[in-house]
């Protein structure tokens, strides 16, 4: 008798289920239907023409002396050429390195030091930044490649000139477990570290956009936030989009305005967006509504969606909202329903149907074990883990941060949460970000959920600055919606607020017209609160 043969099967899985024997099989499957389409030209491409673009682009690559384990970064906009490039590294076996387009010249630099790529492939309208970084950087790459039309640097190639008409690409390797895109988080507190994904990780991913929202062949999707991050190019963005058959539309810089028409034209079924997006696209709705039939759900991301926005949305985009939540590391973790509204609204929702999701106690020496859970009463405050097979378990060359954050499989995110009886997730706040006034924990998003709540404001951000007799004292940025606000009237909210304590009420209030943010949307409160220090003299005191 013949047993069961495990090596055929792994054989078979490790050679051939890849990321990019899933396009594949969509260039010949769905070849005349649309894979992308470019608003900003109007141009569209069936799957058969992008499979053959792609081709072209990656013979014209592996001429250039790009090849397997080949790290190629590109800080590009949201558009055609970043889905080619995310596609042509795999058919290379190369790495590819989608970075911010909004990093400095000096943080640019670093990328390119940490990552050594052979190729860098930008955008012209960020020709200064990487005429600087490529002067800094001590790794110069061996081929530039400029991408729009503005005039490349001295030694660059255009895009479209490396393309080989016609060409075979090269025959390489492919492993389901070889690393195929690395990511560099936002830096929310420090320089951004590089996470490496393998395909199994992008095709688990691209399951996991196709059962929660879910995502199929017959989707338009439209993915607001830069696809350089791990929500902007795995949820509803190019990744999943493309390896389900959907059609995936770039959107150059978003605008509330042009993405509602868009829905309304184009027939869009999905937009993904950070809260602070989907706050400018209800304003813009209610100003001007538009026909927003088409869409079978908005998903948001990034930070936590406070319950009052969620209800909001809800009335006034579509009922169908949903929040992911998760980390560059490990993408979502858990996940929020239409259906867990509006009980729980406010919530980042439950684990994801493969996610292992834990809120565990916080110790001062060391990482808590597993079983070392907070209670699920929604009161206790622990820390995040999350056990997930489609993200990373380490950092690239970093093995330092790599023992901070991993633990046995487990990634420890450093977000602050409480969780039920049914393990509904709130997030309370970053453990880095948390405010220590008079020996009680304050959590600031606790506190900006309260303060947002006020008619009169549009966001606001909340920090710690150091105080004699407190140890630190609470003090809020605020972004008003309408100008006359005054700082009594907020100190006279959070004092009459039923889900404040008076301990945490901000002591001071500085009004602005914006917050520092990442590229993604989330608030950065270690720039707000170091710029806090520098300002203490400026803000209200009610």
């Amino acid at each position: 008798m013949t047993g069961y043969d495990r090596d055929a099967y792994r054989d078979a899985f490790e050679q051939h289920f890849t990321y990019l024997a899933g396009f594949r099989r969509n260039v010949h499957r769905y070849a005349a239907n649309p894979a992308l389409h470019d608003p900003l030209t109007g141009r569209s491409w069936t799957y058969a023409e992008l499979g053959r673009e792609v081709d072209e682009l990656a013979v014209g690559l592996a001429d250039a002396g790009a090849g397997p384990g080949d790290v190629v970064v590109y800080q590009l906009f949201n558009s055609a050429e970043f889905a080619q490039v995310y596609l042509a590294t795999q058919i290379l076996g190369a790495v590819g390195a989608p970075i911010n387009f909004r990093l400095a010249s000096g943080e640019t630099a670093f990328v390119l030091d940490d990552s050594k790529p052979k190729a860098y492939v930008y955008d012209t309208d960020l020709t200064e930044v990487a005429k600087a970084a490529i002067g800094t950087a001590r790794h110069i790459p061996a081929l530039v490649v400029a991408v729009g039309p503005g005039a490349p640097l001295p030694g660059a190639v255009r895009l479209d000139e490396l393309r080989v008409p016609g060409g075979a690409p090269p025959e390489a390797p492919h492993n389901a477990y070889d690393e195929t895109t690395r990511l560099y988080t936002s830096g929310t507190t420090g320089m951004p570290k590089g996470v490496p994904l393998n395909s199994v990780a992008e095709i688990l991913t691209a399951h996991d956009v196709a059962m929660h929202f879910p995502l199929g062949p017959d989707d338009r999707t439209m993915n607001l936030t830069p696809w350089f991050h791990r929500g902007g190019i795995h949820a509803g963005g190019p990744s999943p989009s493309l390896y389900v058959g959907a059609q995936a539309v770039p959107l150059r810089a978003f605008d509330p305005e042009r993405t509602l028409d868009l829905v309304e034209s184009l027939g869009l079924t999905y937009l993904t967006g950070a809260p602070t997006s989907l706050a400018m696209l209800a304003t813009a709705q209610q100003a001007r509504p538009r026909d927003l039939g088409s869409l079978r759900g908005i998903v948001t991301m990034g930070s936590p969606l406070e319950r009052e926005a969620c209800l909001r949305y809800q009335q006034v985009l579509t009922p169908r909202i949903f929040n992911g939540y998760g980390t560059t590391e490990a993408f979502w973790n858990t996940f929020l329903r239409p259906t867990d509204l509006p009980a729980h609204a406010g919530s980042a929702g439950r684990a994801c149907t493969d996610d292992d999701v834990l809120v565990v106690k916080m110790f001062p020496d060391r990482l808590a074990r597993p079983d070392e859970t907070v209670a699920k009463d929604g009161q206790e405050v622990g820390e995040v883990a999350v056990r997930s097979m489609k993200g990373s378990f380490h950092y690239y060359d970093s093995p330092e941060t790599t023992a901070q954050k991993f633990q046995d499989g487990w990634l420890y995110i450093g977000d602050l949460a409480t969780w039920d009886d049914e393990e509904f997730v709130t997030i309370v706040g970053r453990k880095d970000d948390m405010v220590i006034s008079g020996g009680e924990n304050v959590h600031p998003v606790q506190v900006e959920e309260a303060l947002n709540q006020h008619p009169k404001v549009a966001d606001s951000i909340v920090v710690g600055v150091p105080d004699d007799t407190w140890g630190q004292r609470i003090v809020a940025y605020v972004v008003p919606a309408d100008a006359s606000v005054t700082a009594d009237e907020l100190d006279r909210h959070c004092r009459e607020h039923p889900m404040l304590a008076d301990f945490k009420r901000p002591r001071g209030y500085r009004f602005v017209d914006a917050l520092p943010l990442t590229a993604t949307g989330k608030k950065v409160h270690y720039k707000a609160r170091d710029t806090a220090a520098e300002e203490i003299a400026a803000f209200e005191t009610p």
